[in-house]
């Protein structure tokens, strides 16, 4: 999957900070909604990102990356709610204990191969919100009632908004590790884990340390998604184990697959595109049943379900590698075209010489 151009990152990273500042100019476009609904996909992103991190780039399939985005949001939670942590230092612990729990995980996980290690960590998916509601950790987790937060405070005495602020609050750790996946991915490190998805056998034989790098890589994934978990804490500020059942793992897969696996921007697009689902999956149904008067039930799932076959039809590689097969067909188009009006041009030159 080929990298995303730095001037078109550059350009995007501008505008996202630029048009949240533009609120009191256009207050019905830029609504503190709004501001919310995209911090939620930029917080999928990361967990996306995470899951892409193991799956698309080392090669490990996991059905349970809703379990560490439990264990972080609830290690942020319980952080705020009983140690009066500040939120902004959640966010890094929540990013260890996920480390530490992944990298665990992925030492039995190593005797594991494919659909082996999909329904291992398919079962950490289903275990994990159980567990939180167990009545010895009642006085931690608050069971099935869960924990209630307050909103971060603006710092610093800003003219912003509590969305405004939280908005700008996920961009920034957003782009903090983008920008360290990348250069872990572009470093010795990042070859040895991708050689291991593509070359195993080889890869052992030129001495890679396949057994390690796959537990590292294990909790690095972990800690992108726990990080994740921490700062949805912060912004929906209410944590409670029905929210991290299975299908919030299989959320993150649709995501990963759509946006694109082996692509770091195709981690973004995956997360915006599973929050836009989700919450355009009621409208849509209602617009089905009222304006098209077809009495069909459309569950988000099913919008999903759609969606996700009329894609990997139309964009096997996902939507980033999709994209990037149509600009360079429309690249060499164009340069096709040229190279005709280039030969038609000397043909008639060399027709008027006497």
């Amino acid at each position: 999957m080929p990298a995303f151009p730095k001037k078109w990152a550059l350009l995007i990273i501008v505008l996202a900070v630029v048009i949240p500042l533009l609120q009191p100019l256009i207050p019905g476009l830029v609504s503190d909604y709004r501001l919310f609904l995209v911090s939620t996909m930029i917080i999928a992103a990361i967990a996306v990102l995470g899951l892409n991190l193991l799956t698309g780039f080392n090669g490990q399939i996991s059905l349970g990356h809703g379990a560490f985005y439990a264990v972080g949001a609830y290690a942020a939670a319980i952080l705020m709610d009983q140690a009066g942590v500040p939120y902004w230092a959640t966010v890094p612990a929540a990013g260890m204990i996920c480390f530490i729990v992944g990298y665990l995980f992925g030492l039995p996980a190593l005797k594991l191969e494919g659909h082996y290690l999909a329904l291992a960590t398919f079962a950490l998916a289903l275990a994990v919100p159980q567990i939180l509601k167990y009545k010895w950790l009642e006085g931690l987790t608050g069971g099935v009632q869960g924990i209630v937060l307050n909103k971060p405070e603006v710092p610093f005495g800003l003219p912003l908004s509590e969305d405004q602020w939280l908005y700008f609050y996920c961009l920034i750790v957003m782009i903090i590790l983008y920008w360290a996946a990348n250069n872990i991915l572009n470093s010795r490190s990042g070859r040895a884990m991708m050689a291991i998805r593509d070359y195993p056998i080889a890869a052992d034989t030129m001495g890679i340390d396949t057994a390690l790098y796959k537990t590292v890589t294990f909790g690095i994934s972990a800690a992108y998604t726990g990080i994740a978990g921490a700062l949805s804490a912060s912004a929906i500020a209410f944590v409670a184990p029905d929210s991290f059942n299975i299908f919030l793992s299989i959320k993150f897969l649709i995501g990963l697959v759509v946006g694109g696996i082996g692509s770091l921007a195709g981690s973004v697009v995956g997360g915006i595109f599973y929050v836009l689902v989700d919450n355009s999956a009621q409208a849509l149904s209602t617009f089905v049943k009222n304006d098209l008067g077809l009495q069909f039930d459309l569950s988000a799932y099913t919008v999903f379900g759609i969606l996700l076959i009329v894609l990997m039809y139309l964009m096997p590689m996902g939507i980033v590698g999709g994209v990037y097969i149509m600009f360079r067909r429309l690249q060499r188009l164009g340069r096709g075209n040229m190279a005709a009006g280039t030969a038609t041009t000397r043909a008639a030159e060399a027709g008027k010489r006497p």
